[in-house]
């Protein structure tokens, strides 16, 4: 049975929350406290966590932080207040995989829980290199050889989608159930709009090109020829 670990100071948030995983077969630990959550965390190695972000005793990125220093690779759901954009980029940046503001549908917290305990083992890897690039899950960095790439966040998620599956065609539609946790294909151009700038950043002047666009199809990712 799959494990989450739910720090929630909350208790009616952290009930409703229980009972719906509950109900879809997940077993599920609760702490109240971020203190509690790290020990929890540690001792009992989940297979995902949902942190709330403001915590007595220790804040939810502090929890976060700590377990990245030590290499656990644990997915984690952030769950906040803090709706601001900075807030967010800070979360992720910290280390968190995904985010959630308050107040939520709960189907649509299950929905993000079910994507991040979807990714391939692999991802749990804190570096990833394919070629000359290098993408580092702990400090959230991104190099092509000697050259620093500054990622946003969702750039950072997709390149690391697409690193994790190099040599792989990945269709848009994948692109928007895994990175984007789309559940339905929607008439947009999202993808290729968040493609074009990525590719302008992996792929710099007098760079053998390493992000492929696949007419029609979708968008591979190999190592420069």
């Amino acid at each position: 049975m799959t494990k989450i670990l739910l720090i929630e100071d909350d208790s009616e948030t952290a009930e409703e929350i229980a009972d719906e995983l509950i109900q879809r077969g997940f077993e599920i630990e609760r702490a109240a406290s971020g203190i509690e959550g790290l020990d929890k965390a540690r001792a009992g190695r989940p297979d995902a966590l949902i942190v709330d972000r403001m915590l007595p005793g220790m804040d939810g990125l502090t929890i976060i932080e700590a377990l990245r220093q030590e290499r656990v690779r644990i997915p984690v759901l952030i769950l906040s207040a803090l709706g601001a954009i900075d807030e967010r980029v800070r979360g992720l940046r910290s280390g968190g995989d995904d985010y959630l503001t308050k107040p939520f549908a709960i189907v649509e917290l299950v929905a993000r829980i079910e994507a991040l305990l979807r990714r391939p083992a692999e991802s749990r890897e804190t570096m990833l290199r394919v070629g000359p690039l290098e993408l580092d899950l702990i400090s959230r960095t991104a190099r092509r050889g000697d050259r620093a790439i500054d990622l946003l966040p969702r750039e950072f998620r997709l390149l690391e989608y697409m690193m994790q599956r190099s040599d792989q065609l990945l269709t848009r539609a994948m692109l928007l159930e895994e990175v984007w946790n789309y559940k339905f294909v929607p008439a947009t151009n999202l993808v290729d709009v968040h493609m074009g700038r990525l590719r302008h950043k992996v792929d710099g002047p007098n760079e053998a090109p390493m992000i492929h666009n696949v007419r029609g199809s979708g968008f591979i990712l190999r190592e420069p020829s």
